[in-house]
């Protein structure tokens, strides 16, 4: 038995929901949907995931209205977007059920990333690391250098 096997499937269904929940407030998803996209895919592809059936998303983009693709998860339902043979081959359910829930799952975004990377064999590149490790500094705050006769400062120094 492999690795992608050995992972229950409610393990990476739950793990998926806490990406995909995790991306929808995060400044920079894309790299959460991809990972998201892949390992469904690669379920699909198991035959271990369903395709549903297309809905309308809830979010047009650029004003048109356009449709997702809804895939079954063990006991959870995601959207990703359809290829061009999905429109072909699948019924389209309209407006997405605004009533439904996935069920709550408490799982960390670091563990649900080491779980849907371990079961897609995905490992960050050191431009990916780097971009993590880079540390925060904001440009709204900038201090002043007013009075100082020196630029950069040095170490203060106090006369009493």
């Amino acid at each position: 038995m492999n690795g992608k096997q050995s992972i229950p499937l409610s393990e990476i269904a739950k793990a998926l929901y806490s990406i995909n929940r995790h991306a929808k407030t995060a400044p920079e998803p894309k790299h959460l949907y991809f990972i998201k996209k892949e390992t469904i895919n690669r379920l699909l592809k198991e035959k271990r995931a369903q395709k549903v059936g297309l809905h309308f998303s809830n979010h047009p983009k650029f004003s048109n209205q356009h449709s997702t693709l809804l895939v079954k998860v063990d006991d959870y339902f995601f959207h990703i977007p359809p290829t061009k043979d999905d429109f072909k081959q699948l019924e389209h359910l309209g407006d997405l059920d605004s009533s439904y829930r996935n069920p709550q799952t408490k799982m960390s975004l670091s563990h649900a990333k080491k779980i849907v990377y371990n079961y897609i064999n995905w490992h960050p590149t050191d431009k990916q690391n780097r971009v993590s490790q880079r540390k925060h500094t904001s440009s709204y705050f900038t201090p002043s250098s007013l009075g100082k006769m020196e630029w950069p400062p040095t170490k203060t120094r106090r006369n009493y």
